[in-house]
């Protein structure tokens, strides 16, 4: 760029100097804190071999240019963790390296879980260290703002990265351009597989329907053409989600800027780029979890008065490992998923290492030694080693390999490679470099001798392997490295698995409430945990006005949720609320709280959100009476304030006395039946929390559901990127599946064809999905989509880019079959009209699936009422209908 002043060369390294103290130089204060810090991790009398791998480590560090490195992160991490700010324990390979255990970079120690230095800096591979630090998620900016304080605003930039086209959405794209009908584009786009990686031509292999349409319709092959020519491409700029450049001298002087819309300054080169240049990145990680993990200390220390140093954690706690081996793992990082859980169920985690092992496993390819590490463990006599050389490396992993590090290992002890030649042939393996890999076998199995005839590596012959054997261990490696794992990366990973399991088993409350805190925005998220909460027999209370704070709050051995959830609260109104309440003391009638509250804070529309979430419930009133009287409270209270303007004394004052309270006069009415105080409940917390109208229905939805909807969600989560998550029970798209629950909404729209569809959303236990009901489809099973109903569908996933994920309905059955049930109604001769009419209205508020049949008296005669007054029998209706009609005139017949 010719902005820059600074002439840039590959390889040379750019970075900024750190300031260490006055008289020392960087090298020798980065030992200092090394050897403090070695004597802090191991205690005072260091054995010698520890002292060798730090001085190993240093010395690598000092000749490849990176000890200010090491500084600068070990500088900003100390400012985190001296300011209360979560940092993980170390990511990526990292956590190898000694030094950066002593600094406390990292929490892992490398030499008690066989980490390698040479997986993280090779001084035969020259490439920059990567360090990738997680912090928690709302702090995060407080260590970069740190960051910029420290080296100057002028020296850090965040770095920018390019979208680019996928298949689906180069296809997509391509017909829009084209103007063709989306209709005709979709089918196109959803014949190619939806998983991470694909390519329109690698879909054209492996779809022959898509094949056929390529070969068969010249415009799909136009449509299809131009999208591989732009597969690929840059799409969009934006900014990395973690990365930070620093730079000794200004940014500008290295690599040309670009300014956001929203006026932030990015690098114009990527992250790659950047790196090859030697100027010096950082990744800022934001980790949900480290925030959960934080609120739950501080729940712990609030709630009980036990103060937690969760880093400090042994790892051999009997209740976190039983929690695992049960399954009882949502909210556990890492481990919730379905498959997970029956992995680990199967598994029976007894050590960190098999956490570590379970989340190198869990993914797709080494997926396939599942059951052979499970059926080692548990059978440890039927483990075979090709050579006995091999057991002392694999022993951990029950005779599996598992590890990119083991295979490092087994050149280094087998073949006498060196750590870092190993970590080059670890690395051309995973690559399949197929010439270097014919060459790298007689290497392995012969030995490497240097020009001068001087042997480098022995080889496995002549450390006592026989030929074969040597073969078969390298086909073995050959085979395993293509998706061998940073057992460095998962080890961090596992750490913090294991303190979210350790803080569920010993403190459930703290925990879920932590949890459900952090996923306050996300209703799915919400929903499932609190199922999580009631099968672990915590209850989540309602909002209360008088006991609720703004999030999730601990309330005995339960959770109360918080009033920043309900809908039309804002974070004003809530502020308010808690503030007049901290002043004036707990509410005593509603009439008090709409006096107390500053109404230009709380509108009506706030107060009614309140009301119908059940906030007054502990008032002793209902909310139906409050709904009855809410404007008329707000109006009068208002007026009352508009006419005691200021310097004026109310003839209330005057006399001493005060308004009459309105709660004395609430009209005399019933409450809302359950069913209309539970979908209250839902419409202003996007939950329910008092009750479910699912609740009893768990056996039918057990036998009659293949899939949930969390199922169907995060397994569009996956598939939308992320090579570390495998979904629950894996559900692709075009999958027929089979969902149940309530439909909470219905929607029509008339097609193009000048015919009916439906767009519905049907909830079960663990969230909601949107249903999309064709014409055909919706004609045959109208009686079936309504509001409340409980149902079955049977149908096809679609999941899409961008997109949320649908079921396209086929087939769709009452959840439970009523047609044994028939309701009768008696009607006396000279029954006052308006009571009929209140019969008339019960009847077709509570719609439903159960026949209604009317005995006329006057008549003599009995019929069927018409489909819109069959009724969704509860016991409240059939009360209601013997208060209007007697006692003796409501009947429930059961066939």
């Amino acid at each position: 760029s010719e902005q820059c002043n600074v002439e840039m060369e590959f390889g040379k390294l750019h970075l900024p100097r750190y300031k260490v103290p006055q008289g020392t130089e960087s090298g020798k204060y980065l030992r200092e804190l090394c050897m403090a810090g070695l004597k802090k991790r191991y205690g005072g009398q260091v054995s010698q071999d520890k002292l060798e791998r730090l001085e190993y480590e240093l010395s690598t560090i000092e000749n490849m240019g990176y000890v200010d490195y090491f500084l600068i992160v070990w500088d900003f991490i100390k400012f985190a963790k001296d300011n209360g700010i979560m940092v993980g324990p170390g990511r990526g390979s990292a956590a190898g390296s000694v030094v950066s255990y002593c600094l406390e970079i990292t929490d892992i120690d490398p030499l008690k879980y066989g980490l390698i230095f040479e997986r993280f800096l090779n001084p035969d591979r020259i490439s920059m260290p990567d360090i990738d630090i997680d912090f928690c998620f709302e702090r995060r900016q407080e260590v970069i703002d740190y960051v910029i304080q420290k080296y100057g605003s002028d020296r850090v930039a965040q770095i920018i990265t390019f979208g680019t086209m996928a298949a689906r959405a180069a296809i997509r794209d391509v017909g829009r351009a084209l103007d063709m009908p989306y209709a005709e584009v979709d089918v196109i786009a959803k014949h190619i597989p939806f998983e991470l990686g694909m390519t329109i031509d690698r879909a054209l292999e492996v779809n022959s329907d898509l094949a056929r349409l390529y070969e068969e319709d010249s415009r799909i092959k136009k449509l299809i053409n131009m999208a591989r020519a732009l597969e690929g491409l840059t799409r969009h700029a934006s900014i990395h989600a973690a990365g930070v450049v620093i730079t000794s001298n200004p940014v500008m002087d290295y690599v040309p800027l670009q300014k956001n819309e929203d006026g932030g300054i990015t690098t114009q080169f990527t992250m790659g780029l950047l790196e090859e240049l030697g100027l010096l990145k950082m990744d800022f990680l934001g980790l949900r979890t480290l925030t959960v993990i934080r609120d739950a200390v501080n729940l712990i220390r609030e709630n009980k008065g036990v103060e937690i140093d969760i880093s400090s954690l042994d790892f051999n706690d009997s209740a976190a490992f039983k929690l695992i081996g049960d399954g009882k793992t949502d909210g556990v990082f890492q481990l919730e998923s379905a498959g997970m859980k029956q992995f680990m169920k199967e598994l029976k985690p007894s050590c960190l290492e098999d956490i570590i092992a379970g989340v190198s496993l869990y993914r797709p390819g080494p997926m396939d030694q599942i059951p052979r590490y499970i059926r080692n463990k548990n059978h440890p006599q039927s483990i075979e080693y090709t050579h006995p050389g091999l057991e002392p490396i694999l022993k951990v992993t029950y005779g599996c390999m598992v590890y990119q590090e083991q295979v490092m290992q087994i050149v280094r002890d087998l073949a006498g490679y060196s750590l870092s030649r190993s970590d080059l042939v670890r690395r051309a393996m995973s690559k399949k470099k197929t010439e270097v890999m014919r060459k790298e076998r007689q290497n392995f199995i012969h030995g490497i001798t240097d020009q001068d005839g001087n042997i480098e590596a022995a080889g496995a012959v002549r450390n006592g392997i026989d030929e074969a054997s040597a073969n078969r261990i390298f086909d073995e490696m050959m085979e395993f490295a293509k998706y061998a794992f940073n057992k460095s990366h998962a080890a961090a990973y596992a750490v913090i698995a294991y303190q979210t399991a350790w803080l569920k088993a010993h403190h459930p409350v703290e925990f879920m409430a932590a949890l459900l805190n952090s996923f306050l925005g996300n209703i799915n998220k919400v929903t499932q945990y609190i199922h999580e909460c009631k099968s672990m027999g915590i209850k989540v209370l309602p909002p209360d006005i008088n006991e609720s704070s703004a999030g999730f709050t601990i309330s005995g051995s339960n959770i109360r949720f918080g009033l920043a959830a309900v809908k039309n609260a804002g974070e004003s109104a809530v502020r308010s609320i808690i503030e007049t309440r901290a002043k004036a003391g707990k509410f005593t009638s509603f009439y008090d709280f709409c006096e107390k509250v500053d109404l230009k804070e709380l509108n009506k529309r706030c107060i009614e959100s309140l009301i119908k979430c059940g906030a007054f419930d502990s008032l002793n009133v209902y909310r139906a009476q409050l709904m009855a009287v809410v404007d008329k409270v707000i109006d009068g209270i208002q007026s009352n304030r508009r006419r005691n303007i200021q310097g004026q004394v109310s003839i209330f004052e005057i006399s001493g006395s005060k308004p009459a309270d309105t709660d004395t006069a609430l009209p005399d009415i019933k409450e809302h039946p359950p069913r209309v105080l539970l979908s209250m409940e839902k419409e202003m917390l996007g939950v329910y929390i008092s009750g479910h109208p699912l609740e009893g229905y768990e056996k039918e939805l057990k036998e009659t559901a293949t899939v949930t909807t969390l199922d169907i969600l995060n397994s569009a989560n996956n598939n939308s990127g992320g090579q570390d998550y495998i979904p629950a029970a894996p559900t692709a798209d075009d999958q027929i599946v089979t969902i149940g629950g309530i439909i909470t909404e219905k929607k029509t729209k008339v097609t193009k064809s000048n015919n009916l569809m439906a767009f519905i959303k049907l909830e079960d236990l663990f969230g909601s999905i949107e249903v999309l009901v064709f014409p055909a489809i919706l004609e045959k099973y109208a009686a079936f989509i309504e509001t409340d109903s409980l149902v079955t569908i049977k149908g096809r996933v679609s999941i899409k880019e961008d997109e949320d994920p649908k079921v396209i309905c086929e087939e769709i059955k009452p959840l439970v079959e009523v047609k044994s049930k028939k309701l009768y109604l008696k009607i006396n001769s000279g029954i006052d009209p308006e009571i009929l009419e209140a019969v008339w209205a019960s009847l077709r508020y509570f719609n439903g699936l159960t026949p209604v049949y009317v005995y006329f008296e006057k008549e003599g005669s009995t019929k069927l009422a018409n489909k819109e007054m069959w009724a969704d029998i509860s016991d409240f209706l059939l009360q209601e209908l013997k208060d209007l009609l007697g006692e003796d005139c409501v009947k429930m017949v059961i066939s």
